[in-house]
């Protein structure tokens, strides 16, 4: 069931089974998200093409490799606004600020 003011996400909670739970409220870098992951897409089509076109093995491991640091580096940004705003509103902003260099640290 789709709700149209929800986005509906899906988690798995240890039992194999994907669960599908709304997530309605907003986040602050949604847009920011959405334009690196329309940045991501046109990276990885462009590789697509190197592929098609015969380019040279290394310059498309080189390519998938920004591709990938791109989609790591936006999974970063939304991972920390849903600290921000999900964790958060537990009262737990030290621990958060701890899990957020942490992040930084293991992503770079």
């Amino acid at each position: 069931m789709h709700l149209p003011e929800e986005e509906i996400y899906t988690h798995d909670h240890g039992d194999g089974n994907l669960h599908a739970h709304p997530h309605g409220h907003s986040h602050t870098q949604t847009k920011a998200v959405i334009n690196r992951l329309s940045r991501a897409i046109g990276h990885l089509e462009f590789v697509k093409r190197m592929v098609e076109n015969g380019r040279d093995c290394t310059e498309v491991l080189v390519q998938l490799a920004a591709v990938r640091s791109a989609l790591n580096s936006t999974a970063k940004v939304i991972l920390k606004d849903h600290l921000e705003h999900c964790i958060s509103d537990a009262g737990a902003g030290d621990q958060i600020q701890a899990l957020n260099e942490a992040i930084d640290k293991f992503m770079s």
